[in-house]
């Protein structure tokens, strides 16, 4: 998918008292500031590490980016000090806004292929309507004149609001609501933006950051419906935007009362709310973290009092993928160090092993 930088506020620890907005701009300036570009181009030829936009094969959590991070940590030091460059002084904040980052530069979201999304634009029927220069049908805009083709949240925010008038369109044709799956809208969204008529697009949005999801969430009445099992934040676990925009679609046709209207700005809010609480919330198993702290030998400096090692926080949701990142790298390299010198390996994580790790330590 071609990369949309947009300022997503992404909130760290969410259900934890403070909370920490990460702005992907900021996360965009910290990548270059601090060097990060010099081993890792995102979408750019060139660098000596994975390019992180085109990882194939990858997890598409944050977890596993936590994770990743653990586990490849001693070689990064290795290289920064190799290059001579000055080590990123990466604390909460900074964190949260690269999170914010990955996630406009779609790092999370799944490979799309154009020959499935052709494939299924017409199995949807959505090339019924919409024609690719020309409208097939009355308010169907033709797909060179979309906006939301390189942008999640316009996407998302036109699909919603334009959910009655399709259901209306397929009643009249007597055909059924085409649900769509996280991977099929990706491939879609992968052929139309590779079309000779829309590779012109924009493909940079900025928004200024806010924290008003809640309130809005709140104000538009889905809080009012999504509570205990139907939470979003259960229903919507690991989803990407894209997988959220599936998401909304087909639940639509199922509300009882007609959906409330979005701006994109409230649309954007919104989602910024749901993602950041579906994917920081945390899904690991506390009992099965106390056995990777264990394993992994944690104990031997943060169980022992007077040791040198940073004292654990205490607190329900006091850590998170986020909180994780910054604690490696503002404490790594000295617990490197420590660790080597009790001859104890670098402890490397699965991504159920962070998870479960981070249930566990949120537990204490």
């Amino acid at each position: 998918m071609r990369a949309a930088l947009f300022s997503l506020v992404l909130v760290s620890g969410a259900f934890a008292a403070d909370l920490v907005p990460g702005d992907a701009r900021r996360g965009a300036q910290f990548f270059e500031s601090e060097q990060c570009v010099q081993c890792h181009r995102l979408g750019r030829p060139g660098g000596t590490a994975p390019d992180l936009s085109r990882r194939i094969g990858r997890d598409y959590t944050p977890t596993a980016m936590a994770s990743l991070m653990w586990n490849h940590a001693p070689d990064m030091w290795s290289a920064i000090k190799q290059r001579g460059i000055e080590r990123p002084r990466v604390d909460e904040q900074s964190a949260a806004d690269l999170f914010a980052y990955f996630v406009s530069a779609r790092y999370f979201e799944l490979p799309g292929d154009a020959a499935r999304g052709k494939q299924a634009f017409q199995a949807k029927h959505c090339a019924d309507c919409h024609g690719i220069t020309e409208s097939k049908a009355e308010g169907a805009p033709p797909v060179a004149k979309w906006e939301s083709l390189a942008e999640p949240v316009v996407l998302v925010q036109q699909m919603w609001n334009h959910g009655p008038k399709m259901r209306e369109a397929f009643a009249k044709r007597h055909l059924q609501w085409p649900a769509l799956t996280a991977q099929e809208l990706t491939d879609i969204l992968v052929y139309l933006q590779n079309l000779p008529e829309t590779k012109g697009l924009a493909g940079n949005f900025q928004f200024p950051a806010s924290d008003t999801g809640q309130a809005l969430y709140q104000s538009k009445g889905c809080a009012g419906c999504h509570t205990g099992a139907n939470a979003l934040e259960n229903k919507l676990r690991n989803q990407t935007l894209t997988g959220i925009a599936a998401a909304m679609w087909d639940h639509q046709p199922k509300m009882a009362a007609a959906p409330p209207t979005l701006t994109q700005e409230e649309m954007r809010e919104v989602l910024a709310y749901i993602w950041a609480k579906q994917y920081f919330g945390g899904q690991g198993d506390a009992s099965h973290g106390a056995k990777v702290f264990a394993e992994k030998n944690c104990a031997a400096c943060h169980g022992k009092a007077g040791s040198g090692a940073p004292k654990l926080a205490k607190g329900k949701n006091a850590y998170s993928d986020v909180v994780m990142v910054s604690v490696l790298w503002q404490h790594g390299p000295k617990m490197l160090e420590s660790m080597q010198q009790k001859n104890l390996a670098w402890p490397r994580f699965t991504t159920k092993e962070m998870a479960d790790l981070i249930a566990y330590l949120n537990s204490l």
